[in-house]
């Protein structure tokens, strides 16, 4: 490090890497509520480490001076010289190596260095006395004043949109999702009941509501909870005045789709504030219920993310959190396919950002992950599911006797993102690549059917059961040759006697799968009829889950509790991906959007304009008629439009006659 120069002049916090996501991942999983109780996640949870160096070497032109502060107890080492925290320190031309100790029983480790030239940029490293890294640090946190312990959200209060008197109470609509805390101002009672609810339903069921707190006065503290509206029984309006404070974390919302298909538009537009409401710090499942980060919905916020926030922030801190220290005590949230899906989702934050640095951080914590898993493989390389693994997949009828075709298709996936990111960071791949060659032949030798012409769920079974899950992943992952895919197609993908997916989850694979077999038109019918139908049924956000056949108190049940669906899910959020990577066409071809290629599929449309992020810039298409303009931020993309390609050149509009 000696000699080193430093170009970033930015300021901030630092602590050891992964650290921060770990501890706040920690306590984001004990923020879930349920009727009235607390209820910590139900897997083993790592916090961040207690005591932590970090270490950095300077050779000065001339003298300078600089304060380190820090949240913990400590000191600071100049060249083998003991000093206090929180003094203004000195350093005399020359080398020195400035070595800074601080522990935390109760909390982060981190420190703010204050300095001309000595300060926490880049350059630090930071040890857990068992390994040393690059220290970490997140653009939320870079004044001296903050504590990277706490979290700085921002409130907006919001008056109800409406007001009603209604069963002898009174209930106030918001008119949109809120996160945050109330405040009341009572007029004419000492106290009154809350009844929370995501539906107007919930809130008037006094018994049920998932949410209620009794004996509220002005005294009484409210905790932050998730609604739209808000029930006081027995109650008049002018007993009592509500305002929500909503709390956030500001994002920048870099996409832009205005059609003239007024539904889609809608449907963006939720889909957006539903993703948005599930990602502060974190991409959580759903901000009433759960709040928990589960690595399934995580992997698909970020493609989500991708096409809008293009947040790489919340992405790389979920990732982080999800994995935890290097130890492997269980599957990640429990979950055998989780676990698959954090491996993979590495390999999609690295093709959308190009962001070598964190591979080399987190490629380590891969890496023992794999390990992990072919520790549970048997002689066939399948993967199978030990006493307290759960095999999730989804919410569906699925036979899980023995091996599971959906988990072995995720693992032959695991393999090739080992190969695919291992070769980018030069390390060996061969046996990656062995397991992941013979776990296909098994796959296709043992789970094909060629009676169905489909995957089947078990072999082990004998049932030859069909379900689309196993089927799904096939198609996504390329597993399978052109003939087989058709064979998909027909065999359970269009087939209405295969069960059908209920979860937006799932739908999420199934869509991505149509779209790349091609069958855009079933899509974009899918998303009118989909989620516009929760848009009929009053969204304004997008549900865990919809069931066009349920309507009433039974739209809202899941779980065996009448009001346990999530009415404000991240997975819920997909027709921004499905919009903006195959009917815009946009997507990269090298790591970091270094090259990227926009081929629009746009035939539903007759006038759109649209801006989609990408890694260092954006991209521009308008549509008006039977001509298309693409405008993109930055060298390196490729216009498609049938059979012609035509170079991208930054900042000049580029326009084509179509149809």
């Amino acid at each position: 490090m000696k000699g080193r120069k430093y170009m970033d002049p930015t300021k901030y916090w630092m602590w050891y890497p992964g650290d921060f996501s770990i501890h706040q991942g920690m306590q984001q999983n004990f923020a879930r509520e349920e009727r009235g109780m607390g209820w910590p996640a139900y897997w083993y949870i790592d916090d961040c480490n207690r005591n932590v160096k970090f270490t950095r070497s300077y050779q000065l032109d001339q003298p300078t001076e600089f304060t380190v502060y820090a949240h913990g107890v400590g000191y600071v080492d100049i060249n083998g010289v003991k000093h206090q925290l929180g003094k203004t320190l000195h350093c005399d031309s020359g080398e020195n190596v400035i070595t800074i100790f601080v522990g935390n029983p109760q909390g982060l480790p981190c420190v703010f260095v204050d300095g001309e030239i000595i300060k926490s940029d880049g350059g630090w490293e930071a040890s857990n006395f068992v390994s040393s890294l690059p220290a970490g640090h997140d653009p939320l946190f870079t004044t001296k004043t903050q504590n990277p312990n706490m979290i700085e959200f921002q409130k907006k209060a919001i008056k109800p949109k409406k007001i009603t008197e209604v069963q002898a109470g009174v209930l106030f609509d918001f008119g949109r999702a809120v996160n945050g805390r109330l405040k009341l101002n009572l007029h004419h009672k000492k106290a009154v009941t809350i009844c929370y609810g995501e539906s107007k339903t919930e809130a008037l069921d006094v018994q049920m509501c998932y949410y209620k707190q009794e004996a509220v006065d002005k005294e009484t503290p409210i905790r932050k909870r998730a609604f739209r509206y808000i029930f006081i029984p027995d109650a008049k309006q002018r007993d009592v005045d509500v305002t929500a404070v909503h709390e956030y974390i500001p994002k920048n919302n870099r996409s832009v789709f205005r059609s003239d298909q007024q539904l889609i538009n809608r449907i963006w537009d939720v889909s957006t504030e539903t993703l948005n409401l599930c990602s502060d710090i974190f991409f959580i499942d759903g901000i009433k219920r759960d709040r928990w980060i589960w690595a399934g919905d995580a992997y698909q916020a970020n493609f989500i993310n991708q096409y809008s926030f293009f947040n790489e922030d919340i992405d790389k801190r979920t990732l982080l959190t999800l994995r935890g220290q290097d130890d492997i005590k269980q599957h990640i949230n429990t979950i055998v396919d989780y676990s698959m899906l954090w491996v993979i989702g590495v390999l999609n934050h690295y093709e959308m950002t190009g962001d070598i640095d964190f591979l080399k951080i987190v490629y380590p914590k891969m890496k023992s992950m794999v390990d992990y898993f072919m520790r549970q493989t048997n002689d066939k390389g399948f993967i199978y599911g030990r006493p307290n693994d759960w095999i999730f997949v989804d919410w569906s009828e699925m036979d899980k006797q023995g091996t599971v075709a959906a988990e072995q298709a995720l693992l032959i996936q695991v393999y090739k993102t080992m190969v695919t990111c291992g070769s980018v960071l030069k390390q060996p791949i061969n046996d990656y690549q062995k397991r992941h060659d013979q776990l296909l032949d098994n796959f296709i030798a043992y789970f094909w059917s060629d009676s169905k012409g489909a995957f089947i769920d078990s072999y082990e079974s004998g049932k030859n059961h069909v379900t689309r899950h196993a089927n799904i992943f096939a198609i996504l992952f390329d597993l399978v040759d052109d003939d087989k895919k058709q064979l998909i197609l027909k065999n359970v993908l269009l087939n209405d006697k295969v069960t059908q997916i209920t979860t937006p989850y799932f739908k999420f694979f199934e869509q991505d799968a149509l779209c790349k077999l091609g069958l855009r038109d079933n899509v974009y019918k899918v998303i009118l009829d989909y989620w516009g139908g929760m848009l009929d049924k009053g969204a304004v956000t997008f549900w865990e889950e919809y069931d066009p056949t349920k309507s009433g108190k039974d739209m809202y049940e899941m779980y065996g509790d009448p009001y346990g669906k999530s009415l404000c899910h991240a997975w819920g959020a997909s027709p921004i991906y499905l919009l903006g990577r195959y009917f815009v066409g946009l997507y990269p071809t090298r790591p970091g959007y270094r090259e990227f290629n926009v081929e629009p599929k746009l035939k539903q449309f007759r006038t759109l304009h649209t801006v989609l992020p990408i890694k260092g810039g954006e991209v521009t298409l308008d549509k008006d008629g039977d001509r298309l303009s693409v405008t993109a931020s930055k060298d390196g993309g490729s216009l498609i439009v049938g059979s012609n390609e035509y170079p991208l050149v930054a900042g000049r509009e580029l326009s084509v006659q179509i149809g």
